[in-house]
C-alpha cells in the first residue's frame, strides 16, 4: 500500500506514527466501495445492482466513504506494522484523523510495542531453599483450625466475652439528634474487627435483653469517609449471646473429621498435608528468587497496556467497586507490574530454549489428572477442554521445564 509514514515519537515501548494515504489510494478504495454498494444496492425503477453509480453514490454517498475509510485505516494499519516490524502489545489508538474530500487521509497512529528480551544472563546466581520443616506448634494450630470449624455454640445468659458471638439492634441518631428505626444485624464475633471499637464497648457493657445507649464516635480511618470522626448517639439492644464451645482433641475428634481410626492417624495426616504445602511454598518462593536474579541482571521495560488489563481483570475477579477502582490500580501495580515481568522472562525463556510443552506432555498431565480420579483420559481431556483448562495445564508444564532449567544453571543451596 503505498502511504507515506512519519515517526514522531518513538521512546521506550511507544510510538507515534503520522499516516498519510494519497488521493489516488484514497479515490480507489471509494470506487471499490460504491461498486459494492452499487452490486446490492435496491432502488425503484432499477433491477437488483443495476442502479447507475451516480444514482448509488448519491444515496448511499456517506456509507460509501465511511466503508472505504474503515479499509483504508484496516490496510494502512496492516502496512505500517509490516514495514515498521511493529508488534502491538496492545491495541493501538487512532488520533488526529482528516478524511476531506479531495485530500490524502491523515491519522496518528499511537502504537505501543511488545518488548524484545536480550536476556544476556540467565546463569551464576545463588539462590537458597527455605527450610520446609514443619513443628509440633503448626501442628497444633492446624489441629486448633480443626476444632475451630466444628465447634458448638451455646447461647449463655450473661455479659458477652471477646470471642462469643452475638446478635444486636442497632438504631443510631440522625443529624437533628433523633434516634430512628432499629436493625437487626446479621450475628458477629467480639473482638474479630466486624464492628467499631466503641460499638463493641456497648456490646460488652450489656446482657441479653439489655439495651444500651450513649454518643459514639466513628474512627477516623472508618471505610466510609462521610461518617470519619462523627459523633452519634446509638441505641443498641443486646438480643442473645453465644459462647463457643471447642470438641475434645481425642480419637472421636479424629473419627468424626474423616476416615482416621485414631488421633495419632490425625495428625499423621495434617503433618503430611502441612509438610506438602511447606514444600510448595519454598519451591514457590525458590522460583520468585530465580526470576528476581535474571530480572535484576537483565532490566527491560513492560508495557503499561499489560499492566492495566491485569489489573482490570482482578478489579473484576474481586468486584471492586467503581469509586475504589482509582486506588486499587494504584496499589495493585507493583504486583500487576512484577506478573507481567515475570510471564514475559518466563516465555521468552521457553520459547529460546525450546521448553515450551509439547502436545505428548499435555497428554501425559491429563492421564495423570484422569488416573488420580478414577476416570477414562479421552473423557478428563474433553472436560479440560470444555472448561478452557488446557491452556492452563500447558503453561504449568511450560514453567515446570523453565524453572528445572534454571536450577540447573545456576546454585540452589
Amino acid at each position: 500500500m503505498d502511504i507515506q509514514i512519519t515517526t514522531k515519537k518513538s521512546e521506550g515501548l511507544e510510538r507515534l506514527l503520522e499516516v498519510s494515504v494519497p488521493v489516488e489510494t484514497v479515490r480507489d478504495a471509494e470506487d471499490k466501495a460504491a461498486r459494492r454498494y452499487a452490486s446490492q444496492a435496491r432502488l425503484p425503477g432499477f433491477r437488483p445492482g443495476k442502479a447507475p453509480a451516480a444514482i448509488v453514490r448519491k444515496k448511499f454517498g456517506e456509507a460509501i466513504r465511511q466503508a472505504a475509510l474503515e479499509t483504508l485505516v484496516q490496510d494502512a494499519f496492516k502496512e505500517v506494522m509490516e514495514r515498521e516490524k511493529l508488534q502491538p502489545a496492545s491495541q493501538p489508538h487512532v488520533h488526529h484523523l482528516h478524511f476531506d474530500e479531495g485530500k490524502p487521509l491523515t491519522f496518528e497512529l499511537h502504537v505501543e510495542v511488545r518488548p524484545e528480551l536480550n536476556l544476556q544472563r540467565t546463569s551464576g546466581f545463588r539462590v537458597k531453599r527455605q527450610g520446609q520443616a514443619v513443628g509440633d506448634q503448626q501442628l497444633n494450630e492446624q489441629l486448633d483450625n480443626l476444632r475451630d470449624q466444628r465447634a458448638a455454640w451455646a447461647p449463655v445468659d450473661e455479659k458477652p466475652l471477646p470471642g462469643d458471638q452475638v446478635t444486636v439492634e442497632l438504631a443510631m441518631a440522625d443529624e437533628k439528634g433523633e434516634i430512628g428505626e432499629s436493625t437487626q444485624y446479621p450475628p458477629l464475633v467480639i473482638g474479630e474487627g466486624q464492628a467499631i471499637p466503641a460499638i463493641e464497648e456497648l456490646i460488652l457493657e450489656a446482657k441479653p435483653g439489655q439495651t444500651v445507649e450513649r454518643p459514639v464516635k466513628w474512627p477516623d480511618d472508618f471505610p466510609n469517609e462521610e461518617q470519619r470522626g462523627q459523633v452519634r448517639t446509638v441505641r443498641m439492644k443486646l438480643l442473645d449471646v453465644k459462647r463457643k464451645s471447642l470438641p475434645e482433641l481425642d480419637d472421636a475428634f479424629a473419627r468424626e473429621v474423616g476416615d482416621f481410626e485414631s488421633l495419632d492417624a490425625l495428625k499423621a495426616a495434617v503433618r503430611k498435608d502441612l509438610e506438602s504445602h511447606a514444600e510448595r511454598e519454598a519451591e514457590s518462593q525458590l522460583r520468585q528468587q530465580l526470576l528476581d536474579e535474571v530480572i535484576s541482571a537483565n532490566p527491560f521495560e513492560v508495557p503499561e497496556g499489560w499492566v492495566a488489563q491485569l489489573s482490570d481483570a482482578y478489579m473484576q475477579q474481586f468486584q471492586v467497586p467503581e469509586e475504589e477502582k482509582p486506588r486499587f490500580s494504584q496499589e495493585f501495580r507493583p504486583v500487576a507490574e512484577r506478573q507481567v515481568r515475570r510471564d514475559l522472562v518466563i516465555e521468552t525463556i521457553a520459547e529460546k530454549e525450546g521448553l515450551g510443552a509439547t502436545e505428548a506432555d499435555i497428554d501425559d498431565r491429563v492421564a495423570e489428572v484422569a488416573q488420580k480420579r478414577g476416570a477414562n483420559p479421552s473423557e478428563v481431556y474433553a472436560s479440560l477442554q470444555k472448561a478452557g483448562r488446557l491452556r492452563e495445564i500447558e503453561r504449568s508444564i511450560t514453567e515446570e521445564k523453565v524453572f528445572t532449567w534454571l536450577k540447573e544453571r545456576n546454585t540452589v543451596e
